[in-house]
């Protein structure tokens, strides 16, 4: 016989399954009941637009509607999203406004985000079970073009270029520039850190904005080096440099100014510019007395014989390369002992001497001429000058003398000063003054020399002191007197002056017996005209007529005529001047 289990149901009928519904739809209602509660509770608790308890970066906007919310925002904002951003740009700490560089926060987006979501019976009712506290990230804005525009200025005023180490000498010191990093701003990747960093949260580092660093080649160590080994040493004195028992001290400010450091693979290095250094005032004078031109003989006649009235002296030359080759091994010693040395010179001959006198050929006076002129003191001046550096020329055979290259440009700095000359047809004031007398006589020593003239040029009118169409002038730049040495042997030229007198004679061997001037009538007479003028430099001129004149040079050996030349000269009129 089966046994009924103790778990088996008993058979359930109509009239149980009818209880059980109306069981349930009691439990329902009274849920229903319970969720209404609990939503109309919600709502209540949720308030207009935003639930109570949300806040924005510690900002309390529960409870209001959007456009409140809004409001508050704007008016309570915190510091981080108006106040300067921190940030650095390599090692250099600056600020970057937020508003200048487009981002700000949006407020009434942030108010929308705030609100609620959803005013569904799950979101409403699980709200009044949720913790009180809402925390709602701002809604940032950001102006990409603006962004750009600040990161740029940044940029300018922190961006650098590479600086290489480097030292020079300026008044005897040496000036020492220390190595710097270039720094370059990479202004997309900061416009991206700067849209991520803000709003920064308070008490946040600095935003670090990106930066590619290049390194300078001559680095502090190579820059400390070269100054202790060479610059400090160089700069410590003066060099002295001694010759023939003579001694020439360089200053430790000219040697630096003629001294160049270069880097070379990151090494610095030192080299000295000798010519430079040569033509340095504060070196080429005090070198004269070391060194100097030789110095020729000085010749005169006596008793129509060619004589030496003061021998020549040798001279002594240094070359720059010499003289760089002296000072160079002295620049990183220090002490006056260790910082001198010798200096190599060259002794020069003169080429006339009293040995030398008689083979050269010089023997007799070849010829002389004197002109007269008033006495001026331009004249005394300009004449003197132009004496002093025309006496003692020696003129090698074949070889061209030029008034102009000997003499220089009449300024004041070659020693002249304004005088009296013919420009445009009459008498002005001019620099060099006076100086067509010295030409003149310089032409006639020639003339009467027999040797070859090449470029003569005479006045435009007829001046009385001088012989007519045997005078010369000459200009700088446009006119100049010269003649070539034809007559096989050297040719010195002597020549001095007084207050109103200039005498040149030439000194060599005769080609010919003798050489005359015969001078031919004037013709072509033209009388002057009579005119005005004005201006400080207008000279008063008396009237004078034009003409022409031929004068023929006439060369003689043993007594019969061998050659003749024919020199035709113009003058025009000198007409009458009266200034205003």
């Amino acid at each position: 016989m089966r046994r009924r289990s103790t778990t088996d149901h008993a058979a359930v009928g109509p009239a149980g399954r009818r209880g059980h519904i109306r069981k349930a739809a009691i439990a329902a209602g009274a849920v229903a009941a319970v969720a209404g509660g609990l939503y109309g509770a919600g709502l209540v608790a949720t308030g207009d637009d935003i639930s109570a308890g949300t806040r924005v970066d510690g900002i309390d906007i529960g409870g209001l509607s959007r456009a409140e919310a809004a409001a508050r925002l704007a008016s309570a904002a915190p510091a981080a999203w108006k106040d300067p951003m921190r940030v650095t740009v390599g090692d250099v700490a600056t600020t970057v406004d937020p508003a200048s560089a487009g981002l700000t926060v949006d407020v009434r987006a942030t108010a929308d985000r705030a609100a609620d979501p959803s005013r569904d019976p799950f979101t409403v009712i699980g709200r009044l079970f949720s913790p009180g506290a809402r925390d709602i990230e701002p809604v940032v804005s950001f102006d990409g073009a603006k962004a750009h525009a600040a990161v740029a200025a940044t940029a300018k005023e922190h961006d650098r270029l590479v600086r290489e180490g480097a030292v020079a000498f300026k008044d005897g010191k040496a000036v020492v520039t220390q190595p710097r990093d270039g720094r370059k701003l990479d202004q997309d990747k900061a416009v991206e850190a700067l849209r991520t960093a803000y709003p920064a949260p308070p008490g946040a580092a600095p935003v670090a904005l990106p930066v590619s660093t290049t390194r300078p080649q001559v680095r502090a160590d190579e820059v400390s080096r070269f100054v202790n080994d060479f610059a400090k040493p160089a700069m410590s004195g003066p060099v002295t440099l001694t010759s023939g028992g003579k001694r020439l001290q360089i200053t430790a400010a000219t040697l630096g100014d003629h001294l160049t450091v270069k880097a070379d693979g990151g090494r610095l290095t030192s080299s000295l510019d000798a010519r430079g250094l040569m033509r340095d005032p504060a070196v080429s004078r005090p070198l004269d007395t070391l060194t100097g031109a030789p110095v020729e003989a000085r010749l005169g006649v006596r008793d129509g014989r060619v004589v030496v009235e003061e021998d020549g002296r040798p001279g002594r030359t240094v070359s720059a390369e010499a003289l760089g080759r002296a000072v160079e091994p002295l620049l990183d010693k220090e002490g006056a002992v260790a910082r001198t040395g010798p200096l190599a010179t060259t002794v020069t001959r003169p080429k006339l001497t009293a040995q030398t006198l008689a083979p050269l050929g010089i023997t007799e006076q070849m010829s002389t001429f004197t002109v007269n002129f008033p006495t001026a003191p331009y004249r005394t001046t300009n004449i003197g000058r132009a004496v002093e550096l025309i006496n003692g020329s020696v003129v090698q055979p074949g070889e061209v003398w030029s008034f102009n290259r000997t003499v220089g440009e009449r300024t004041e700095a070659n020693g002249f000063v304004d005088g009296t000359m013919i420009m445009d047809g009459q008498y002005r004031k001019a620099p060099g003054g006076g100086v067509s007398a010295v030409a003149t006589t310089v032409y006639n020593a020639l003339f009467f020399a027999g040797v070859e003239p090449l470029e003569h040029g005479a006045h435009s009118f007829y001046i009385e002191r001088y012989p007519a169409g045997r005078e010369a002038t000459v200009a700088w730049g446009t006119l100049d007197l010269t003649f070539r040495n034809d007559s096989g042997k050297p040719i010195y030229i002597k020549a001095s002056s007084t207050d109103s007198s200039v005498t040149v004679s030439f000194l060599g061997t005769k080609k010919y017996d003798s050489v005359t001037a015969v001078a031919g009538p004037r013709t072509d007479i033209t009388p002057p005209k009579e005119r005005k003028d004005t201006g400080d430099a207008c000279e008063v001129q008396e009237p004078l007529e034009g003409f022409d004149i031929e004068v023929d040079r006439v060369f003689t050996n043993d007594g019969a005529e061998v050659k003749r030349e024919t020199f035709r000269t113009h003058y025009t009129p000198r007409d009458k001047v009266t200034c205003d």
